[in-house]
């Protein structure tokens, strides 16, 4: 986890004095989703099921806060006489913020996804015999370059964002700090997805071909080596294509890579569409969320 997140996460405790606290059963529950992934967040894993598992907390967070949202009492506490204009500012752009990076997250899915189907027909309509494939995965390799320099400049954008937006806000209600709370786990939670899809673990630099390949590649035991280094489908997909293109030897071991490439190659397929799924879901949520934000504050 980068330090600029963790030290989102630390100010995002802060709340205004000057507003009363709130008390319900709601609150509460958001509070615990919150706690809940902040510790999720603190244990890392690339996995897309520990990812997955994390965006249904955070949809079940939407759900509370777009219940919370309907509550007079929270209108009142951002409408009322110590309203002011730059937290609402930074509220209502939060929400609008998080539409965008949730679109460009889901569009680097779908292109990754793509990637991955197009590598598998190509693998499906190899004959007997026939393994040059080279061309196929140079191809695949490409469409990962490309959508690895989207996935740098958001996750570069996402941090430019979380430096900007660490300090609480003068006389901001409570329910305005909660939300912005939400927003920067939600961040979060598409800083991981974008990551998992170039390959890394959150890494200050993107994937640079084979890099994390020709480490594994160095032990014998590649089994083991990815349980070892709790390497994601994305990277077992590299370590999969890696083995078979340098694989020199007889035609029936290179029939067994080849079914593992194509096993690897679903399993990720797979896990992309969970995520593509899951994300549906809080594209609907944070759409609920900013439509309620702006018939409660623009007026």
């Amino acid at each position: 986890m980068s330090t600029s997140i963790a030290t989102l996460k630390a100010s995002g405790h802060a709340r205004s004095s000057s507003v009363p606290s709130i008390s319900h059963p709601v609150v509460s529950r958001v509070d615990d989703l919150l706690c809940r992934l902040r510790t999720s967040e603190a244990v890392t894993s690339s996995s897309s099921s520990s990812i997955c598992h994390n965006m249904g907390d955070i949809n079940n967070l939407y759900e509370c806060v777009d219940d919370l949202l309907q509550f007079p009492f929270t209108q009142q506490a951002l409408t009322g006489q110590d309203r002011n204009e730059k937290w609402v500012e930074q509220v209502l752009d939060g929400s609008l913020r998080l539409l965008d990076v949730c679109g460009t997250t889901r569009d680097v899915l779908l292109q990754m996804k793509e990637s991955v189907q197009d590598l598998e027909s190509s693998l499906r309509r190899r004959k007997g015999g026939e393994f040059c494939v080279a061309n196929d995965v140079a191809a695949y390799i490409s469409s990962r370059k490309k959508v690895s320099k989207v996935i740098s400049k958001c996750l570069g954008d996402l941090k430019r964002i979380e430096n900007n937006n660490i300090s609480p806000l003068d006389k901001e209600p409570e329910v305005a700090s909660m939300i912005r709370q939400v927003e920067r786990i939600t961040l979060s939670m598409f800083e991981s997805i974008l990551s998992f899809t170039s390959g890394s673990k959150a890494r200050s630099k993107p994937i640079n071909g084979w890099s994390l390949v020709s480490k594994v590649m160095h032990s014998k035991r590649i089994a083991c080596q990815e349980t070892e280094m709790n390497i994601n489908e994305m990277e077992k997909v590299d370590v999969a294509l890696k083995t078979f293109l340098g694989h020199k030897s007889s035609s029936c071991k290179e029939i067994d890579e080849l079914h593992n490439v194509k096993k690897q190659l679903v399993a990720l397929e797979m896990s992309i569409q969970g995520l593509e799924d899951g994300l549906e879901c809080v594209f609907r949520h944070l759409m609920r969320t900013r439509v309620s934000l702006l018939n409660i504050l623009s007026y």
